[in-house]
């Protein structure tokens, strides 16, 4: 993308107000999803019997990301129409209200219905990544978006710790603080991210074609670059998404932990992932590029995959210690080196709507994965997370061949 005079960083060449605060809002974004995750299972459980606690779990977590599929696309071709904060407010008030509708409860069905709402309002993150792209030429995108995945990893960190603090006092209390949070990111967008899409770089108009994720995810895969990295980031999705959607109930089932030390295995997690993508990242893209660095994450990522795997049979900590900082370590070498690949692949007038294809491909991998960790977690408590290592293993092998 050729970036016009007026987006690009002033001062700084690399890191200037805007990313900043980009940054503070990721922090936000994740520190209020992350807040919630100890109590989920515990919150389902109210609600069923102990065997179908991972399974309806697994189907909250996938009904997001159907919705997210559905309405991501969406949200990315309204940012490149009428700008990058319309949409981030309007997800960031959507993630409020369905955080407190969680706090209220009462219901299974109202958990379903919070993660539905949640769902069909989720563009902030694809949105702040369009908002990095449209500031930074191609050559400086690979270290912002490794501090924004820093920002990502600082709030992984500290939200599962607070989450399981106040989870010990009530299942409600956490999933308040992430209403408040999501609220104090829109007030900070509201006042101090100034729009980073303006004139004539917005898109002209929009068509039918753009309200329609199918259409917009195979309009993005004409494009042979693209396409490739398409199938990368799904694969890397899909394993992810099985392991995120199950770790929980692993933990809790397996190690028996309560979530306050669910919460402090999260934080590790986002200890690794502030050391991944906020300090090794950004100097191995530098010497390497960002399509090496995205392959060797994806192999380390597969690793400890593979290690998950192992824990049924030793359930013992230093293993689970050892899959989380390989996992993590790939994961944030990967996601800052593809996501410059993405953002340099896209024209500039389409960056919202790749990325919201991108958004939209990986719901799709997100809506998959929890249902098949669940089904794999029924014959084997270690048969995901060999299944998710395999699966990334052959994208590994797929990006390192190109």
């Amino acid at each position: 993308m050729d970036a016009s005079p007026s987006n690009l960083p002033s001062g700084s060449s690399r890191f200037n107000a805007r990313i900043g605060i980009a940054a503070v809002s990721v922090f936000l974004n994740f520190a209020g999803f992350t807040l919630v995750i100890p109590v989920l299972p515990f919150s389902v459980a109210r609600y069923v019997p102990a065997p179908a606690v991972a399974w309806w779990v697994a189907v909250i977590l996938a009904l997001y990301s159907l919705c997210s599929f559905v309405a991501a696309p969406v949200l990315g071709a309204m940012s490149d129409r009428y700008g990058r904060r319309p949409v981030m407010l309007l997800s960031l008030c959507g993630a409020a209200l369905v955080f407190a509708v969680f706090g209220v409860g009462g219901a299974l069905w109202v958990l379903v219905l919070g993660r539905v709402i949640e769902g069909l309002t989720a563009g902030s993150i694809s949105a702040l990544y369009a908002y990095v792209a449209d500031t930074y030429p191609p050559a400086e995108r690979g270290p912002a978006f490794g501090m924004l995945g820093s920002a990502g990893g600082l709030g992984f960190m500290l939200g599962p710790v607070l989450g399981g603090a106040l989870g010990q006092i009530s299942l409600s209390a956490p999933l308040y603080g992430a209403a408040g949070l999501a609220l104090m990111n829109c007030a900070l967008v509201w006042f101090w991210m100034p729009e980073s899409h303006v004139g004539a770089r917005r898109a002209v108009r929009l068509t039918l074609r753009q309200f329609n994720a199918v259409g917009q995810l195979m309009h993005a895969l004409q494009d042979g670059p693209l396409r490739l990295l398409f199938g990368v980031i799904f694969c890397f999705a899909l394993g992810g998404a099985v392991l995120q959607s199950n770790l929980t109930v692993l933990l809790k089932d397996l190690m028996a932990f309560q979530p306050a030390r669910i919460g402090l295995v999260l934080a590790g997690v986002g200890v690794m992932d502030i050391v991944s993508q906020g300090l090794a990242a950004p100097r191995l893209q530098r010497r390497f590029g960002e399509r090496r660095i995205a392959t060797a994450g994806l192999a380390i990522n597969a690793v400890g995959l593979a290690l998950f795997a192992l824990l049924p049979l030793y359930a013992a900590a230093p293993l689970l210690m050892a899959g989380i900082a390989m996992f993590t370590f790939g994961d944030g070498l990967f996601q800052p080196s593809v996501s410059a690949l993405v953002a340099n692949a896209a024209p500039a007038a389409r960056q919202g709507e790749v990325q919201g294809a991108n958004q939209a491909q990986q719901a799709i991998a997100r809506t998959a994965g929890p249902l098949a960790a669940a089904w794999l977690y029924g014959a084997s408590p270690g048969a995901p997370y060999a299944a998710a290592a395999i699966v990334v293993l052959l994208a590994t092998v797929g990006l390192a061949r190109k």
